[in-house]
């Protein structure tokens, strides 16, 4: 009995010393297998460390490869404050070449924290302060790569390129809405210490940063440039409210240019209010249009064959009445017997409120919306309003007529180029985009690409084809003229919108604006600018935005090389203008008789003899009178 009891406590000890035996094992085969890459990683934190490198952000890049946004490597400061042998000494030190107390010091430099990167004061240091704290030689205290943000061009594209902060992320602009692509993956220095923070005598472990991928624009630097410098001469020579300008590709949707005013210089956005930041007025601003509005107007009316506008006649007697309104013409006593192509060539009030009633409510709401206003464009960049347009419901017979010579309603700058770019293609609504690819940055090969969308149909390639002669007309016959360019093809249209404050319109303040197309029978850009209460001048087109939109057209088709087209409409000359004609061929001539032929110009002689062997202009040119020939004399 006693032998059998003892048998059975050896069994059981066996049994409980097998269990935990067999415990022992699972738990280390927990440990070792399934927890292996947790533990280790756990006990890696406790003796390694990293010193960051921040990552280059993307470069932003126009349509040719000019570096429109770049970076510049700086410092920062780093401290590991287990390292530092004395700390009352490298507070002081510190604080004194930074600029701070060495209270505020302190707190970095005897924070209990395996490493403590020094913010704000520490950061994105000079090469100069960088080189004072490297000359102390002190222990614990690092200097590491950082990249700052860099825009070459300061206030050039501000308001497109955006800005970024000072941990190196987007805020506005193409770096906010592609900082996911334009940021890249940073890197580090990593050394190992032991419990007390005293760096081990191990190799460190150089972790490269990965720089963010590159982003082409559509933008073209020509092209901004001349857009650049006019707005600033708008601004020294009329002080507006503001004036922005956009120029579009109207048959691919790409923004070739974009500006505004006020400006700022992104290399120091904090030195500027929120409301200049994150204003992009060019997709932003909403208000009244004017008379560019008119060109949906009478594309609709064309498209719905209710005139022809080089037959059908309308009479202007200087004014018409809705109701109690009264609606005049900007010009006393009205223009008389005309057809409706001279009454957009003259942009006539009363003329358009016939082809608003003519249309109806229904039919004029429907192409607005067609052309794409009341609704965002989609363009990629932050920021953009949709504007204001009537409910239908809210439509009577004075809301459908102010409507028609664009009053009443609001629309962004966007809105209106996207939509004269429908009516001049072809037909197609396209979605504006101002980034061309986003690429890998080490090759430039392209990672993905924007390409031209169709929204939809707006109007028929006849009735485009009829828009841009009619536009056209309106430039050399009309009120456009001073954006007349010889031998180029300009199309355009003048605008004059009254500004409203508290429900009621403003005098003598104006929103004026131009829109353009050249060449008008063959579409390559598409150019719009507008003037808000410019001063210190005539309210007139012809005076503001018209001559600074054909400087701009003119830098347009050197950066394009676009070339002269036949056919021009010829301009109704007036007595201000200066009359092109064609330059003869004169070599060979004499000198006097060549004199009989070159009687509209001034003659300039060089070399010798009576023989005329080289002229400038060449032949066949076209040249404004009183301007100088050069005649090269020989025997």
């Amino acid at each position: 009995m006693f032998l059998k009891k003892i048998d059975s406590r050896i069994k059981i000890t066996f049994l409980i010393i097998l269990l935990m035996l067999l415990l022992i094992v699972f738990r280390v085969l927990f440990i070792q297998v399934i927890s292996y890459e947790r533990l280790s990683a756990l006990a890696s934190d406790l003796w390694s460390r990293d010193l960051p490198l921040e990552a280059n952000r993307g470069l932003i890049l126009d349509r040719n490869g000019k570096i429109l946004a770049d970076n510049l490597t700086t410092t920062s400061l780093v401290l590991i404050p287990n390292q530092i042998k004395d700390k009352d000494l490298t507070s002081s030190k510190l604080a004194s070449i930074l600029g701070v107390s060495k209270e505020e010091m302190d707190k970095h430099v005897k924070k209990l924290t395996s490493i403590e990167r020094v913010h704000p004061e520490g950061r994105r240091l000079s090469f100069e302060i960088a080189d004072k704290i490297s000359n102390l030689n002190l222990s614990g205290v690092y200097l590491v790569k950082e990249a700052k943000r860099y825009y070459p061009y300061g206030e050039m594209l501000s308001h497109v390129l955006g800005y970024v902060g000072i941990d190196n992320q987007g805020l506005s602009g193409i770096e906010l809405e592609y900082d996911k692509y334009l940021t890249g993956e940073n890197g580090a220095i990593k050394y190992f210490a032991d419990a007390k923070g005293h760096k081990l005598k191990l190799s460190d472990i150089y972790l490269a940063p990965t720089s963010g991928m590159n982003i082409e624009l559509t933008i073209d630097y020509n092209i901004q440039v001349s857009i650049e410098r006019e707005l600033d001469n708008a601004v020294k020579a009329f002080n507006p409210d503001m004036a922005l300008a956009i120029a579009m590709d109207p048959n691919t949707g790409e923004i070739l240019g974009m500006s505004s005013r006020p400006t700022y210089d992104p290399n120091n956005y904090k030195n500027y209010s929120m409301d200049i930041l994150s204003r992009n007025l060019p997709i932003w601003a909403s208000y009244e249009p004017g008379s560019t509005f008119k060109i949906s107007t009478f594309a609709a009316a064309l498209e719905e064959n209710l005139i022809d506008m080089e037959n059908d006649h309308f009479y202007d007697s200087g004014s018409v009445h809705i109701g109690k309104t009264r609606i005049g013409c900007w010009k006393a006593g009205g223009h008389g017997d005309q057809t409706y192509l001279q009454v957009l060539q003259n942009s006539c009030n009363p003329g358009f409120v016939k082809l608003g009633q003519m249309l109806g409510k229904e039919k004029l709401f429907s192409y607005i919306k067609k052309f794409g206003f009341g609704e965002k464009t989609g363009i990629d960049l932050n920021g953009e309003g949709k504007g204001i347009i009537f409910n239908l419901d809210r439509v009577g017979e004075l809301e459908l007529v102010t409507t028609a010579f664009g009053q009443g309603v609001s629309v962004t700058p966007i809105q209106q180029v996207t939509a004269v770019s429908s009516i001049v293609n072809g037909g197609n609504l396209l979605k504006p985009y101002i980034v061309k690819s986003i690429l890998e940055p080490d090759t430039n090969s392209i990672i993905t690409s924007n390409a031209p969308l169709v929204v939809r149909k707006t109007i028929s390639k006849e009735t485009s084809d009829k828009m841009r002669y009619a536009l056209e007309t309106v430039v050399a016959l009309g009120g456009g003229k001073a954006a007349y360019i010889d031998g180029y093809r300009v199309g355009g249209k003048t605008g004059t919108a009254q500004k409203v404050e508290n429900g009621r319109y403003l005098e003598n303040n104006y929103i004026m604006s131009f829109m353009s197309v050249v060449p008008a029978n063959d579409p390559k850009v598409v150019f719009y600018i507008a003037i808000d209460n410019p001063k210190n001048t005539a309210l007139l087109s012809s005076y503001t935005t018209t001559p600074i939109a054909r400087r701009i057209l003119l830098d347009i088709i050197d950066a394009l090389h676009i070339e002269k087209q036949e056919g021009q409409v010829v301009k109704d000359w007036t007595w201000e203008d200066k009359e092109y004609f064609e330059v003869p061929n004169v070599v060979g001539m004499n000198v006097s008789d060549a004199k009989k032929l070159l009687t509209n110009w001034h003659i300039e002689y060089t070399g010798g003899g009576d023989k005329i062997i080289a002229q400038s202009p060449k032949a066949g040119e076209r040249l404004a009178s009183s301007e100088t020939i050069i005649l090269l004399l020989g025997d």
